[in-house]
């Protein structure tokens, strides 16, 4: 008779227990953590990513997405749409007063934009670093803008630089109810027990 792992088992180890020998008469389940239930607050933050309109141009929206599900980062939220002046304005709200913002603005409305949410534990941070460099020219090879810029005006992708930052962002460019609560199955294997 076969029987499931005692408590000295990983988180990983149990969930897989659990799978095997549920429905089983006479088996009891290993105790634990239940194996799909809400994600830790700190898997749980989440950043706005934009794929600006050169990168959608040139068909580099695929990339981009490879680059954080290989992570292990979740997807929680995506729309392809076509920027207008009053959601740049308060996105770029910082930038304002800047004599390059009339350029921003005619290159972020040339064509559609990606947003996506995207969240995981110590999202916001590792996205910087996988974005690279705001001027390419300085961008690491490996990260997007490294790998795929040429320009400081076409930086292929926005990332936010903040977690309160990627709050009010994400609150920009959509509504509460179009972030999607998933629980993602390889969670264990992206995280550990």
């Amino acid at each position: 008779q076969v029987r499931p792992a005692g408590p000295a088992m990983g988180s990983l180890g149990r969930c897989l227990a659990r799978s095997l020998f549920r429905g089983q008469p006479g088996l009891s389940l290993p105790p634990g953590p239940r194996c799909y239930g809400s994600a830790p607050p700190e898997l749980q933050e989440k950043t706005l990513v934009l794929v600006k309109p050169d990168a959608v141009q040139r068909r580099l929206v695929g990339d981009v997405i490879q680059r954080f599900e290989r992570r292990g980062f979740k997807l929680v939220a995506m729309k392809l749409l076509q920027a207008d002046q009053g959601l740049l304005d308060k996105h770029y709200q910082q930038l304002r007063q800047k004599p390059f913002y009339p350029a921003l603005l005619t290159y972020m409305t040339s064509g559609p934009v990606v947003a996506m949410v995207w969240e995981g534990y110590n999202v916001v941070k590792s996205t910087r670093t996988m974005v690279g460099d705001t001027n390419s020219a300085a961008a690491a090879a490996g990260t997007i803008r490294g790998d795929f810029s040429m320009h400081v005006s076409r930086n292929v992708v926005h990332a936010s630089d903040s977690v309160e930052t990627a709050q009010r962002e994400i609150g920009f460019w959509f509504q509460r109810d179009e972030l999607v609560a998933w629980e993602s199955g390889d969670r264990d294997f992206t995280y550990g027990p």
